[in-house]
């Protein structure tokens, strides 16, 4: 059953459309990855989806509510996590869970509480009473996601949830959406980076020049790009003229040299192993392991966009969304 449903959504900044009449629909339970360059439209689409801006055209529901006329009342169960952090420097991580949670109207026991469960949760305890300046970059997002379940939200939008934080911090951050989502939480998330969307989301939505230009499931996205079947073999040592013995035993196929011992062996039909593991037995060949080597997320976002990662890489490292 669909949480989130998009219709026909329009953004105009003067002159400029940042968003072009893009649909799709977020799935309740799904963690649903919103993937594109920047400028693509990504920041300018969780915006209009949690009120921060208000769409040229087009329709919005959340929950079975109109998510443009009926704002107010969405964003009491959605959570928001903006791409910088919106708490106060001066308090400290304990007051600024507090106070977030005073904007939802809860009683001082209970938002106190909250609070310390989420600091205990997020492995923030102990700095609970420090300043919010003097944590690290790490900290003030788990900080920031945390003033973002504070109410315990239906729904999570997070807006480049690891973004120029830590190795370690990214993974951890990551272990706390997956957890959020297990415990029921719908999360939609933007990204620059295809390995997080490819570990984390359930489905992805490509987004291009303010454009969708494709939504579906990871496996999907990945059957449907692999054109032929690729299966690559280690061995414990090269036999000379290898390549074309393989040819001869097997016509179709095309065979690529990886390295002094490995193979690699494409076919447009479905390879069957057991025919390559005779052949190899019998020129005296030992296989040290044979995998089906699948297409790559970012082999998908190529040939769907045209944009190579090394771009995204780039733009994620610092330019302006």
């Amino acid at each position: 059953m669909s949480i989130i449903e998009v219709t026909n959504l329009s953004k105009r900044f003067g002159d400029l459309e940042a968003v072009k009449g893009i649909s799709f629909s977020v799935a309740e339970g799904e963690i649903f990855g919103f993937l594109g360059p920047n400028g693509a439209g990504k920041t300018t689409t969780i915006n209009m989806l949690t009120g921060l801006a208000r769409p040229t055209a087009g329709r919005i529901t959340i929950s079975g509510q109109d998510g443009i006329k009926n704002i107010k009342k969405v964003q009491r169960f959605i959570g928001i996590v903006p791409d910088e952090s919106n708490l106060y420097n001066e308090l400290s991580g304990f007051e600024n869970l507090v106070f977030c949670a005073s904007l939802y109207e809860m009683g001082k026991r209970e938002r106190e509480a909250r609070a310390r469960e989420l600091l205990a949760r997020f492995g923030l305890a102990g700095t609970g009473k420090r300043p919010f300046k003097a944590y690290s970059k790490g900290m003030k997002r788990k900080l920031t996601i945390a003033a973002g379940i504070i109410h315990d939200p239906k729904i999570l939008f997070l807006d480049e949830p690891t973004t120029g934080i830590d190795v370690e911090s990214a993974g951890q951050i990551r272990e706390l959406i997956k957890d959020l989502n297990r415990k029921g939480t719908t999360v939609f998330l933007t990204t620059h980076y295809i390995e997080e969307a490819e570990r984390l989301c359930h489905r992805i939505g490509f987004i291009v020049d303010g454009k969708v230009v494709a939504v579906d499931s990871v496996n999907r996205l990945l059957r449907e790009t692999q054109q032929e079947n690729t299966v690559e073999f280690t061995m414990d040592k090269r036999k000379a003229g290898l390549e074309s013995l393989l040819q001869k035993s097997f016509p179709g196929i095309t065979v690529k040299e990886i390295s002094a011992h490995k193979v690699r062996i494409a076919s447009p039909e479905e390879i069957e192993l057991m025919p390559f593991m005779q052949f190899f037995s019998a020129n005296n060949i030992k296989i040290k392991e044979a995998k089906i080597v699948r297409p790559t997320l970012e082999e998908v976002f190529l040939k769907i966009t045209g944009i190579k990662i090394h771009k995204l890489n780039k733009e994620k490292e610092g330019g302006a969304k």
